[in-house]
């Protein structure tokens, strides 16, 4: 395939497409978010990767869903179209945890609510068959990864099929989609058979169906059927999923719909440190398109700041990253970080501060495994119960590139706001005494969740001993700094198991530092994650009855633990400090 200039930005219009030098599209790809060509928002990457292997690729970023006429403004694509909802999922973008639409949208323009419809990426797909009839379509993104078998929408309150049966899209990628993003297309242009595609799911009709193999490559998921008979059934798919996300041994799974067959293929490999420095150096503008002339939130909050890092090893209950991106970790070359620091300071917008470097957390860059150790492990998490033996991550690397940025000519300050995990922190001295002394903007986010144990152990979360732990070192290492540095927990109320009882403890807590959070995290139970198989079942990963609290009734005491305001003479406002300040202000994630 011949090579393709990169525009400035994917073309959004049919004189962009001209001046790009594009008579026609190959690929077009919709999104549910603003266009920002950024490596921090996934259509961008895809679309950037796509050009890079000669398509000619435009972009359509939150058309009318109501219009086919909205999608045809650059004309039919030759190839194919590829939909996102965006990088959240739609419904978590939409409403709230009470089920209430959101007061706005951090990756639509002014933050302006309503730009994306619920369950996107099902109505951006029949909005394509309308606009192109019988034009191929891929899902990918987020929702599609965590939508990608029958799963429990907690808005609707109900379980769907995968999004694959509803929006009649061709393929579904999942996770980053990097590796079967291109390979799906060019199977698409060569009107080939879609099967075996790793990272990708899709729909058989009945004869298909009956002809699939499954042999020993393919383990099979309760049906769609099975699963609305039985409750228990989510619970065993959403286990089976976890433990087959190993990229080395995984195995694909087939789940029936009727005389229809979902196949989901086995994870893909992660991308090599040369191949994730490839991705986040293509030529991206690192801006809003141009159209935009009002400020898009989620742009402000990452424009000065470094993804270092893909994966997390932490595995928690309540995160969608154990589905999506996994636990292995992909980390970029110093050298390419440091090429990106170079990038951001030609910026009109630098003012001397790197934001963050990071990813999933601050402290995971790097991350070592015995690939031949881990090869048959089922495992969800590299750290719980307990930090596997074959798991290294000294904090020595990250350190090095701290300062190698903190040196840079242009650069003033670097700061550390991923977050650290706790259960690293404390086995990485030499990394923790760094960020505290050069890379803390004052506050420092740490996610101990919750401080009971039974409550911390259905989250896969360390104990509390170690955040306890964690706030002595702090305190200490910042008064040998000199410097006055507050510390920002996370925690979540209303997790399933956790009731009047166990939320005490985090009341305790609170009480004793008189902390008050002006803004609470309740649990919100996201599709194919176990915290949300948790929420659907009323039981344990084991099959032990827990209790859930399901309605805003049951739910507001929590609530209302987190929202207390504390009064005594060293009151906090969601800060923890060495001393009690003038002013306080709290942040939230």
């Amino acid at each position: 395939m011949k090579s393709i200039r990169q525009p400035e930005f994917l073309p959004t219009t049919r004189e962009e497409m001209l001046a790009a030098g594009f008579d026609e599209l190959d690929i077009l790809l919709i999104t549910g978010d603003c266009y920002v060509d950024h490596p921090s928002f996934g259509v961008s990457i895809i679309g950037r990767l796509l050009v890079d292997c000669g398509y000619r690729v435009g972009l359509i970023a939150q058309p009318d869903w109501r219009d086919p006429e909205a999608l045809k403004v650059m004309g039919r694509p030759r190839i194919g179209c590829g939909v996102t909802s965006g990088n959240m999922d739609s419904m978590v973008n939409i409403y709230t945890v009470g089920r209430r639409l959101r007061r706005d949208d951090c990756f639509s323009e002014n933050g302006e609510t309503g730009k994306r419809p619920p369950h996107a990426l099902t109505v951006y797909a029949q909005l394509v068959r309308q606009a192109f009839p019988g034009i191929p379509v891929m899902l990918g993104g987020l929702e599609a990864s965590m939508r990608r078998i029958v799963h429990y929408d907690y808005w609707q309150d109900k379980l769907r099929p995968s999004v694959l049966v509803d929006s009649k899209a061709d393929i579904l990628v999942y996770g980053m989609g990097e590796r079967p993003t291109p390979e799906v297309f060019r199977r698409f242009a060569e009107n080939a058979p879609l099967d075996g595609i790793r990272g990708t799911a899709r729909l058989l009709g009945k004869k298909a169906a009956e002809a699939f193999d499954p042999g020993d490559a393919y383990l099979e998921l309760p049906s769609l059927e099975e699963t609305l008979a039985n409750k228990d059934a989510l619970m065993t798919a959403t286990k089976l999923v976890e433990a087959e996300m190993n990229f080395q041994s995984g195995r694909g799974f087939y789940q029936r719909y009727g005389d229809r067959l979902l196949v989901v293929e086995p994870p893909p490999e992660p991308l090599t440190a040369e191949e994730l420095d490839h991705v986040h150096e293509l030529p991206y503008a690192r801006l809003p398109h141009p159209k935009y002339k009002g400020r898009i939130p989620a742009f402000e909050t990452i424009k000065d700041s470094i993804q270092a890092v893909r994966g997390c090893p932490g595995g928690c209950a309540f995160c969608g990253l154990v589905a999506h991106q996994g636990r292995h970790v992909m980390s970029r070359s110093e050298d390419s970080i440091l090429r990106e620091v170079d990038e951001i300071s030609k910026k009109p917008f630098f003012r001397g501060t790197i934001s963050d470097v990071g990813g999933a957390a601050g402290n995971i860059y790097q991350s070592r495994y015995d690939l031949d150790r881990c090869k048959r492990c089922k495992r969800s998490s590299c750290l719980f119960p307990v930090p596997c033996s074959t798991y290294i991550c000294t904090g020595r690397e990250i350190v090095h590139m701290l300062r190698r940025i903190r040196n840079h000519p242009k650069v003033k300050h670097v700061y550390i706001n991923s977050g650290i995990r706790l259960d690293l922190a404390l086995r990485q001295p030499e990394l923790l005494r760094e960020i505290i002394a050069h890379h803390v903007s004052g506050h420092l986010k740490v996610a101990p969740e919750h401080l009971d144990p039974k409550v911390l152990k259905l989250m896969r979360k360390s104990p509390a001993e170690e955040f306890y732990r964690f706030m002595e070192i702090f305190e200490k290492l910042s008064r040998e700094c000199g410097k006055e540095q507050y510390l920002i927990p996370l925690f979540i109320s209303n997790f399933p198991g956790c009731t009047e009882k166990e939320m005490k403890t985090v009341d305790d807590f609170l009480e004793k530092h008189h902390w008050s959070l002006q803004q609470v995290q309740d649990y919100i139970p996201l599709p194919m994650t176990m915290g949300g198989a948790m929420y659907y079942t009323g039981k344990a990963p084991d099959g032990t009855p827990i209790p859930v609290n399901r309605g805003l009734a049951e739910r507001r005491p929590q609530i209302e633990v987190l929202k207390k305001k504390r009064s005594g003479p060293a009151a906090h406002r969601g800060e923890f400090r060495r001393r009690p300040p003038q002013k306080g202000n709290a942040n939230r994630r």
